[in-house]
């Protein structure tokens, strides 16, 4: 049930709003943003024009972000530099210059939350107040899970690395080049994760460069998966596992990595019922189990799982009215991806500037998420589905059915989404499988005069 102490009720004025925060302190904003990911710098662009389009734009300081990284990170590009299609440095910016003009930025962990006061504690007991809160810090990879792990990345000449780490990713590719005979494991945990084509996507990769080099025959490639199937959308799960099967790749199910022995080359993976197995490698990529953040787990806004709490089409908390949250670290039960995002954050705004403006919320999210999964050089499936893992594919009216992999969708994820996300995604102008054209069907049209 929705907290009344510390809701912003859907009838109060605008203007009673605002003189609540000008007067409640210095540290106080409009809109705060917990995370400058994807989510968080999208949320605040599109915030940003949303009122500059109705001619009333924020003051500088109406919207903060909080968030101690000094750098952003286009995630889903580190795929390509783990498979040598990409440099590193074209993945990432300086916070500063991705983070919109005029947002205050508070390079300050979050401690704790106090929504009941509308009140982000940071780690240095600094209190920042806000009249609408945003949560989208991401989600925690947690690489202290697998015994042995962060010792076989630590190893720059060692046969284990991970595309989910920024200093792992590029021995990824280097590992991959240098590979020529044996057994290579790619691993993918049970339960949530950021992107569930990744742990996938290098070995397609890695698989297709083994054949260019001419090594393929002396490399037995495995896919050691704590899940039963290849994918989690039932049309794209039969279409990998065919593909899996014709290009000789052993598959291992249900098969969760727990430790790795880096001196005997030995990978445990939990199989169910406290039974374990054990595998030989001689190349070992590993994706880490991933959850919610420790400051959100303990937080009041939590779900029992330890994601924010969110009603799965409104983007709004089930707990306290003027508290939205999208991204990695919403409890939205579909695909943590940074397409889910492009749609999840017009929904979100519009609905946030409706609650802001005393309006129902109009905005509905369907659940749409996208997965690029690079299945070889100069090929791509291009998974689009929605809520219930239902397709709703962008190009199968004009390409056909989107779960045979084709060139056109490789150069959507090596060039086209790159370049998309620095000069449009982050600044607010990418509005999910529509691009650049804003949904006005059903989304919030602003105050009325």
């Amino acid at each position: 049930m929705l907290s009344t102490a510390s809701r912003v009720p859907r009838t109060l004025a605008p203007a009673a709003i605002r003189s609540f925060a000008r007067n409640a302190s210095t540290s106080a904003h409009r809109f705060v943003v917990v995370g400058a990911g994807t989510a968080g710098v999208t949320v605040a662009a599109q915030l940003q024009r949303a009122f500059a389009a109705e001619k009333r734009p924020l003051s500088d300081g109406d919207i903060a972000i909080i968030d101690p990284a000094a750098t952003h990170h286009y995630q889903p590009g580190w795929t390509l530099v783990g498979s040598g299609l990409a440099s590193l440095d074209q993945m990432n910016k300086p916070m500063n210059d991705v983070i919109p003009a005029g947002v205050k930025r508070y390079t300050a962990a979050v401690e704790t939350f106090q929504p009941e006061q509308n009140t982000v504690t940071l780690n240095g007991d600094d209190k920042i107040k806000y009249d609408f809160l945003v949560v989208a810090p991401g989600l925690k990879i947690n690489f202290d899970a697998v015994k042995g792990l962060n010792e076989g990345l630590a190893d720059p000449n060692g046969p284990v690395s991970s595309i989910y780490s920024v200093n792992a990713v590029e021995k990824a590719w280097k590992n991959i080049q240098a590979f020529k005979k044996g057994t290579a494991i790619f691993t993918q945990p049970a339960g949530i994760i950021k992107c569930a084509g990744a742990p996938q996507k290098i070995l397609w990769m890695a698989e297709s460069q083994w054949r260019n080099d001419g090594v393929r025959d002396q490399v037995s490639p495995v896919f050691a998966t704590g899940t039963p199937t290849m994918f989690g959308v039932p049309k794209y799960s039969k279409a990998l596992e065919q593909i899996r099967q014709q290009r000789n790749v052993e598959g291992l199910f249900n098969h969760n990595l727990v430790a790795i022995d880096n001196a005997k080359r030995v990978a445990t993976f939990a199989t169910g019922d406290g039974k374990t197995a054990e595998r030989e490698f001689d190349f070992l990529h590993v994706v880490p189990p991933q959850v919610a953040p420790d400051f959100i787990k303990k937080s009041p806004l939590a779900d029992a799982a330890g994601w924010v709490a969110v009603d799965p089409a409104t983007t709004q908390s089930t707990k306290f009215a003027n508290v939205f949250s999208l991204g990695d670290a919403s409890s939205l039960p579909n695909s943590k991806t940074a397409a889910a995002v492009s749609s999840q954050a017009p929904v979100l705004v519009d609905n946030l500037r409706a609650l802001h403006d005393g309006a129902e919320l109009p905005a509905k999210y369907d659940g749409y998420a996208s997965c690029p999964l690079l299945t070889g050089h100069n090929e791509l499936m291009l998974a689009e589905f929605k809520y219930g893992g239902v397709p709703k594919e962008t190009f199968a009216p004009i390409l056909g059915s989107q779960d045979v992999p084709n060139r056109f969708y490789y150069h959507l994820k090596k060039d086209f989404f790159p370049r998309v996300y620095w000069s449009s995604f982050v600044k607010g102008t990418w509005f999910g499988p529509k691009g650049p054209i804003r949904p006005i069907d059903y989304f919030y049209q602003g105050a009325t005069a």
